[in-house]
């Protein structure tokens, strides 16, 4: 079946108010700024984010946060991103944050058809108990505080029972993608990605490089078609624009030139 999608709009034009989105990328890294910028321009509101942190940079998810559309974030990383800061601070945005290797594991488990999982992080913390602020009220009082989990024991140690995540749509990038939706992810971009696309009951990849089925060796799949529906091959412009959140050079060597 071929699932090319003609441009990201089209990818995204079915996406309502409201829905939940399970997103790519670890930091700037295997982000789908375009699809991202796709459903800005669409106008979807009230949106449910799941994805490792909301963007940065004015890039990626910070484009629909800045602009209000984004109600509720699920994730592990505030990072440098003031806007998110301000927003959960000030009440206006409702967040879960959740241990990054607990999140990676929510994700899978849901793509898996897994509905809950034990695991040891969290354990004796607000994470396990309840009390972690979802909301603030605007006036440095808590208007929302998470629920307190079920805690089990197994083998004498304790455990924390985590839900899988499940998602209306899911955006994710890819390095390298074939009309079946096979895809392959570039480095840090796996983080993420592939946990996302198998969380969304509807996933669109934008593609780097798109190729014909029988192009990318089996073993060198990373996502099996079978969990993507739509696939957008973005034009060489928008495959090479690359951004470096920290950019870090080492000096130059003491006493010459570095030549040979």
């Amino acid at each position: 079946m071929d699932k090319v999608v003609a441009t990201a709009a089209q990818a995204v034009a079915d996406v309502p108010d409201g829905a939940t989105l399970a997103v790519g990328g670890f930091g700037l890294s295997g982000v789908p700024n375009v699809l991202i910028q796709a459903l800005y321009e669409r106008g979807s509101s009230g949106l449910g984010v799941v994805s490792n942190n909301c963007g940065a940079m004015e890039s990626g998810l910070a484009v629909l946060l800045a602009a209000g559309r984004i109600a509720r974030v699920t994730g592990s990383y505030i990072g440098a991103n003031k806007e998110f800061a301000r927003q959960y601070l000030a009440g206006e945005l409702e967040v879960e944050l959740i241990p990054q290797g607990t999140l990676a594991e929510r994700l899978r488990a849901g793509g898996a058809g897994i509905p809950a999982f034990f695991t040891p992080a969290g354990v004796g913390t607000q994470v396990a108990d309840g009390g972690l602020p979802w909301r603030y009220d605007g006036r440095g009082g808590v208007a929302v505080a998470s629920p307190p989990k079920e805690v089990r024991v197994f083998d004498g140690a304790e455990y924390v029972l985590e839900r899988g995540i499940r998602t209306d749509f899911a955006l994710v990038r890819a390095a390298k993608g074939d009309r079946h939706g096979n895809l392959v992810f570039n480095k840090s971009a796996r983080n993420f990605n592939p946990l996302a696309a198998t969380a969304g009951r509807v996933t669109v990849a934008e593609v780097e490089e798109l190729v014909e089925p029988g192009e990318i060796d089996p073993d060198a799949v990373h996502l099996p078609g079978v969990f993507v529906q739509r696939v957008v091959a973005l034009t060489p412009r928008q495959a090479g624009a690359k951004m470096i959140e920290n950019r870090t050079v080492s000096p130059p060597a003491a006493g010459g030139s570095g030549g040979a």
